[in-house]
């Protein structure tokens, strides 16, 4: 892409970056559930089998960088890297916290971090992303990895989302975005407001440019370029699960547009593809990102390749040759020039860095009384009382979490429970958490410690977990794993050797968040207040295949 199609980044201090920098290499992991890199010169999507939603993504040199929502998790907004658009490893990301802090130092299930947009421009890299409770934020820095500004507020209002800025020729710079109808009270229109040079700041009324509600409901997500003098806007439309990939031209920035559905699910098994971002190679290829939704499993990345014909982009494989395509499932990869090794995101950890890895998320802005990332080689948590408001799991923010990184996996860990001698019902384990979820916990009674299974349907509704003992503990260390089959369909068991398991309950169907794929995660909580708590070590946490 040309230098002008930029978007500012997020805010990281320097001591942060500098921390960041002491963790362990996540350059040479390979999963063992899911690679895109096929090893034989071709890629099989998804290129990231795993909940990467609303990514933009942008060539800086030989390196490419995305972004992707991160809605209330934190660390929030992460930053993937690449050399070749199939390899890809978490860089970092840009929010330690989110603000304001307040807010977010609760669980904010679905709000927070909307689909974000990365620019680099004048030697700085931009990232745009939308709050659609506050508005538009910026953050800038010189190098991907940080320092990030603090985020300032570019564009203040409810229900402004989806930002995407655009530096033209003639010196002047714009902002497209979209509006989320539950907070605007209007969707299904796509707007561009002017800014200032630097793109710090709005400078005049947004101008409706699309409405989409008679052909393209549910317009969102637009991603703004210029290319032989036409201005477009790529956006997605007709809804998450079963939309198309727009694309809107102009000779004038601010319309009349010209329509064009570019691609579509059509006979292919890839539902919804769409919301995304143009790539080009340094050897002149170009390429396209979207998403597709997996429910429990999120909204999954694909690749596909990209041509221009008559000044209108073509994505996937055109059969028809009518001008709009359907996504490739396997396809020979991008020429960047040059060969890289096979890499993907960490995700296995043996828990021997100071700091926790990038594939961690918390459901809300971490306390640093919540966990000791490396105790002589095992995770430390410690228990904190449960919210007053939280009715179970659902709402609690000390839950260490990961996306689901494939089909089909197995998740197994070990856990070492010292509880607070003082203190019944701390609870520790390892939980599949969607607006349903099942967990397999150790739970402290006044005659000694209880293995339980627990599921709560409704989690999303405040409804109750139902929680069975399966047997009293004689020790305090257990290995728990779950396997995720097809279908996100989720088994329990336990073992007190790492080699005999024991089934530990019925089959669970995971289910998805709030606007994010179910995750998997650890916890450490208790009902009360007390002047001390009880901890878990977790000594390892193993992604590896079914068996």
């Amino acid at each position: 892409m040309k230098s002008y199609f930029l978007a500012p980044i997020c805010l990281l201090s320097l001591s942060i970056a500098q921390a960041q920098e002491s963790k362990p290499s996540e350059s040479n992991y390979i999963s063992k559930v899911w690679v895109s890199d096929l090893g034989n010169g071709n890629y099989k999507n998804p290129v990231l089998n795993a909940d990467y939603s609303d990514p933009d993504a942008i060539r800086v040199g030989e390196d490419y960088y995305m972004v992707s929502s991160s809605f209330n998790h934190v660390p929030g907004l992460p930053i993937l890297h690449s050399k070749d658009l199939i390899n890809w490893t978490i860089l970092t990301h840009v929010l330690q916290k989110q603000i304001p802090e307040e807010v977010f130092n609760k669980v904010q299930h679905g709000n927070g971090v909307w689909a974000p947009s990365i620019r680099y421009h004048n030697n700085e890299f931009y990232i745009y992303y939308p709050d659609p409770d506050f508005g538009i934020y910026l953050t800038r820095a010189k190098n991907a990895k940080g320092p990030w500004s603090a985020p300032e507020l570019v564009y203040a209002g409810k229900g402004i989302i989806d930002p995407c800025p655009l530096w033209d020729e003639n010196g002047k710079t714009y902002l497209v975005h979209a509006y989320a109808g539950s907070r605007a009270g209007i969707k299904s229109v796509i707007a561009i407001a002017p800014m200032n040079l630097e793109g710090t700041k709005v400078t005049g009324e947004s101008i409706i440019v699309y409405d989409g509600h008679e052909t393209d409901p549910t317009i969102e997500g637009p991603k703004f370029y210029k290319r032989n003098g036409y201005y477009y806007i790529f956006a997605p439309a007709g809804g998450v699960p079963t939309g198309w990939q727009l694309i809107l031209r102009s000779k004038n920035v601010y319309g009349p547009y010209e329509r064009k559905n570019v691609m579509d699910q059509g006979k292919s098994s890839v539902n919804g593809p769409h919301q995304g971002a143009w790539v080009d190679t340094q050897t002149g290829e170009d390429w396209f990102f979207h998403f597709q939704d997996k429910e429990a499993y999120g909204r999954v990345m694909h690749l596909q390749p990209m041509k221009w014909v008559k000044d209108w982009p073509v994505i996937g494989l055109d059969k028809d040759d009518d001008g709009r395509g359907e996504p490739v499932l396997e396809y020979k990869k991008p020429n960047v020039g040059k060969k890289w090794p096979m890499v993907t995101p960490a995700e296995s950890d043996e828990f021997e860095s100071p700091i926790l890895g990038n594939q961690w998320q918390w459901q809300a802005n971490p306390n640093g009384t919540w966990a000791m990332p490396s105790n002589h080689g095992s995770l430390r948590l410690y228990t904190k009382q449960v919210p007053q408001e939280a009715k179970n799991l659902w709402d609690v923010p000390n839950i260490l979490g990961q996306k689901f990184p494939a089909d089909e996996f197995m998740v197994t860990t070990k856990l070492t429970f010292t509880p607070n001698e003082k203190l019944e019902n701390e609870r520790v384990g390892l939980v599949i958490l969607g607006q349903d979820y099942s967990t397999l916990s150790i739970k402290s009674k006044a005659d000694g410690l209880y293995l339980n299974y627990g599921v709560c349907e409704g989690a999303v509704k405040g409804k109750e977990e139902k929680e069975t003992a399966l047997l009293k503990l004689k020790t305090n260390a257990i290995y728990v794993r779950v396997k995720v089959s097809e279908g996100a369909k989720c088994n329990w068991f336990y073992s007190f050797d790492n080699k005999n398991f024991v089934d530990a309950g019925t089959t669970f169907t995971a289910t998805p968040g709030k606007w994010v794929g179910a995750k998997i995660g650890l916890y450490a909580v208790r009902q009360t207040q007390i002047n001390d708590s009880g901890y878990v070590d977790v000594d390892w946490f193993r992604v590896e295949p079914l068996k």
